[in-house]
């Protein structure tokens, strides 16, 4: 995937949003969420086994939005799901996928993920593929979103042969990063002084 062409990816560019937060913050959340890097190298692996299924990844985690009607309307205008809008979203979505396993957590990194938070919020929800769907997703539906994009990925990293072992490394890595990512993304849900 060409990054250049993926509409609204602005990962490194100026035009994201500086985080407030410090590379010593993230690294005191990286250890809480007990983040290492022998997480890093399964995440490396995470993304080698995960490239080629990225679309089929995205086929369960679309299917369960459009399951889910109260998840549907953060994508919908007037009750109509905008197609357009997905499929812009999408895109980066696949890109979001790489970021994780393949990307360096460092400043950049930071950045993009507090430009990500805000454009689930009333500060730059449907900003970026300029629609019109419901302003703001509740940071409850973010926080809960954790459990299904980390649960649904193991049968995906099983599917290349790896042992177990790796399999379940990769998981935890896998869900250690997502947890880590959503913590970051509700920074923009927060009172400073309450984050």
């Amino acid at each position: 995937m060409n990054m250049n062409a993926i509409a609204g990816y602005t990962f490194g560019t100026e035009q994201v949003t500086h985080s407030p937060l410090t590379i010593n913050d993230l690294e005191l959340l990286k250890q809480t969420v007990l983040f290492t890097n022998e997480d890093e190298r399964y995440l490396r692996l995470a993304g080698e086994v995960l490239e080629d299924q990225i679309d089929a990844v995205l086929d369960v985690w679309y299917g369960f939005v459009a399951a889910n009607s109260h998840l549907a309307y953060y994508f919908s205008n007037a009750g109509q799901l905008n197609s357009d809008y997905l499929s812009a979203v999408r895109q980066r979505f696949a890109q979001w996928i790489l970021d994780t396993c393949n990307r360096p957590y460092d400043r950049d990194w930071l950045n993009y993920q507090q430009e990500i938070g805000l454009r689930h919020t009333y500060a730059k929800k449907n900003q970026t593929d300029r629609v019109e769907a419901a302003p703001h997703i509740g940071m409850r539906y973010m926080i809960t979103f954790i459990y299904p994009i980390a649960a649904t990925i193991k049968p995906f990293l099983s599917n290349k042969g790896h042992s177990a072992e790796d399999v379940e490394n990769m998981y935890q890595a896998w869900f250690k990063s997502i947890t880590l990512q959503v913590t970051l993304w509700c920074a923009s849900y927060a009172k400073d002084a309450y984050f």
